[in-house]
């Protein structure tokens, strides 16, 4: 299987590329990004591009592929609803809508939030954004499309958000998170959990095109 990685350098996307590569059914994992991931590994192929709102000079490198995992994501503290949209929705449209037509056969899977608002009516913006992010993937013509919602993910085998500010928060919360898990299994996921229940999608698939954490978590234990 030949599966590639948008956003593998911050926390989420750290911990699925690590699933990536202990899976032995990868072939090969390709990680896509605006800085290169540091991971040295035979089945790793890095492809680092300013611009991911364009992808038409490294559309070669981008064919044939099984299964997409797109885990690149900012924060909506101290945006505008305009520069919100343009970070999350048109960046991800630009590259989910250049990967359809050159992989028919490909599972993506997006990373979008739990309290997504898929009416694009409702109060909150960045719902609102993820929401009309995720309605315009369902509608592009790949094999299949999962919209992942996850609510708090505590990190595994020493991932890092990119924004210091969050690093400093899982520090000071990671002996709650490892007590809430405990107590909340199907609210608290890991960075496996996530990494493996892409993988079971994209190798098996599943009924439902929203998952939930208690979705997601029942995935990756299957």
């Amino acid at each position: 299987m030949k599966v590639m990685i948008f956003g593998a350098t911050g926390m989420v996307g750290q911990g699925v590329l690590r699933e990536c590569l202990l899976d032995p059914d990868n072939e090969v994992v390709q990680t896509v990004g605006r800085s290169p991931t540091g991971v040295k590994n035979a089945k790793v192929r890095e492809i680092v591009h300013a611009n991911l709102f364009d992808c038409s000079a490294i559309e070669a490198d981008l064919r044939g592929f099984d299964a997409c995992f797109f885990c690149l994501g900012v924060t909506s503290a101290g945006k505008s609803e305009a520069e919100y949209t343009r970070l999350t929705y048109e960046l991800t449209l630009s590259a989910a809508q250049a990967l359809a037509p050159l992989n028919p056969q490909m599972t993506f899977v997006y990373v979008s939030g739990k309290g997504t608002d898929t009416s694009e009516q409702g109060r909150l913006m960045w719902a609102r954004v993820k929401g009309k992010t995720e309605n315009a993937i369902l509608r592009l013509p790949f094999k299949a499309a999962y919209m992942f919602r996850p609510g708090v993910i505590q990190p595994m085998h020493g991932e890092r958000p990119k924004v210091a500010a969050y690093r400093v928060l899982y520090n000071l919360t990671k002996p709650l998170l490892r007590l809430l898990r405990a107590l909340f299994p199907n609210q608290i996921l890991t960075t496996e959990d996530m990494g493996r229940a892409m993988l079971h999608l994209a190798k098996r698939g599943a009924p439902k095109r929203i998952l939930e954490s208690a979705d997601i978590l029942a995935l990756s234990i299957t």
